[in-house]
């Protein structure tokens, strides 16, 4: 079972439903996104159905997840999607994973509240609910602590504005100890045993520690095969403590010296505005009918020709001075790339972003890479 919402759908999910025929929840929405092609539509009473029995179901966004919690009575399903969309839960849940990790939730009142010379610093401050590094700091002294808080201020009903409130929700935070390692994202589904499996792994790169940008995400075969087998145990470990089951995620973890410590987890999904089609254009596999089919791909097949290749996927984010008023110069920014897969403009007064980003790379435009994650895209603005 599909359930589609706003704000984007990309056109490899819509291509292979409308040739999969796999059943898509009937809404406003999806009619107007599957104009002119022939999707599976099934009413609500039907979707609901199929998913109080235990079909397997996906979306493409969390904006999806309210109309699931609302609608069905598949009270496992509604218990996994309340617990890993909720930061501060999760991060209890798992407390004994990092038993030492500094952790305090709190308010918004009771943010503005908070005595920062009492504080271990560095931390990361963010909501407990969030989606796309939309309200995440990383604190290192007063000066950024003051920061965020004026930023917060600022912008909190912006993001109000583009996502709801099962999306973003500003009205609890939490503080963090800051997670030192490298930090992935992973696509994986628990089977019908609660057993992991590791779709895809990316690597989240940043330019400094103060970054919170998702400007870089890039898998290799090297990657995944260094990693899907300790990120697989680990989330078996995790799941030994929450107990879902036919459930996919969209995970951020950080990794040092074989420890892995949980950032996030996005149920239901995978990386979201369609950044899971990376491993459509870069290994010829779609991570969501793996999981719906329950059909884990063979890395050793798909990897075959891919040894020297990294695709990477790429969220354009504003510079902090934009107003939104600006155009973006799509032809100026791809002609500095040789190997674009696939670039996808969005609204930026709407989704926050100028668009969605996706690269073949090697070894030899490795500059390219390095100019994509520290451009702040000024000269691209008209």
């Amino acid at each position: 079972m599909i359930v589609l919402d706003e704000p984007y759908v990309s056109e490899p999910l819509i291509a292979w439903l409308e040739e999969s025929q796999h059943p898509v929840l009937d809404s406003a929405f999806t009619r107007a996104i599957a104009e002119g092609h022939a999707l599976n539509l099934v009413t609500p009473e039907e979707a609901a159905r199929r998913i109080d029995a235990g079909e397997r179901v996906y979306t493409n966004s969390e904006n999806a997840l309210a109309w699931i919690v609302e609608n069905t009575h598949n009270d496992s399903l509604t218990r996994g999607i309340t617990l890993f969309k909720d930061k501060a839960a999760m991060r209890a849940a798992l407390a004994g994973l990092d038993p030492d990790l500094f952790f305090k939730t709190c308010s918004v009142d009771e943010l503005f509240k908070l005595d920062f010379s009492q504080l271990p610093v560095p931390f990361v401050l963010k909501p407990s609910v969030g989606f796309c590094s939309m309200g995440v700091y990383a604190i290192q002294n007063r000066e950024d602590w003051e920061r965020a808080l004026a930023d917060i201020q600022n912008n909190a009903s912006t993001w109000h504005d583009m996502y709801p409130e099962s999306v973003i929700g500003a009205g609890s935070f939490i503080l963090e100890g800051y997670i030192d390692g490298t930090e992935y994202a992973l696509d994986a589904y628990f089977d019908e045993t609660g057993r992991a499996h590791i779709l895809n792994v990316l690597r989240h790169d940043f330019v400094s520690p103060e970054d919170t940008s998702d400007r870089m995400y890039r898998t290799s075969a090297a990657i995944v095969r260094d990693t899907s087998t300790m990120f697989t145990s680990w989330l078996d470990r995790v799941n030994a403590l929450i107990g879902v089951r036919n459930f996919p995620v969209h995970v951020e973890v950080r990794e040092e010296h074989g420890h892995v410590s949980p950032i996030e987890f996005n149920p239901l999904r995978f990386a979201g505005l369609g950044g899971t089609d990376v491993s459509w254009y870069g290994y010829g596999y779609r991570t969501y009918q793996a999981f719906l089919e329950d059909d884990a791909p063979d890395f050793d097949a798909v990897f075959a020709d891919k040894a020297d290749k990294v695709y990477s996927m790429s969220l354009l984010n504003a510079p902090a001075d934009a107003t939104g008023d600006e155009t973006f110069d799509y032809d100026a920014f791809l002609s500095r790339f040789s190997h674009v897969l696939d670039m996808r403009p969005f609204d930026v007064k709407r989704v926050g972003n100028y668009g969605f980003l996706f690269l073949e790379t090697d070894a030899s435009s490795a500059d390219e890479l390095d100019f994509l994650m520290r451009s702040d895209l000024k000269e691209f603005l008209r």
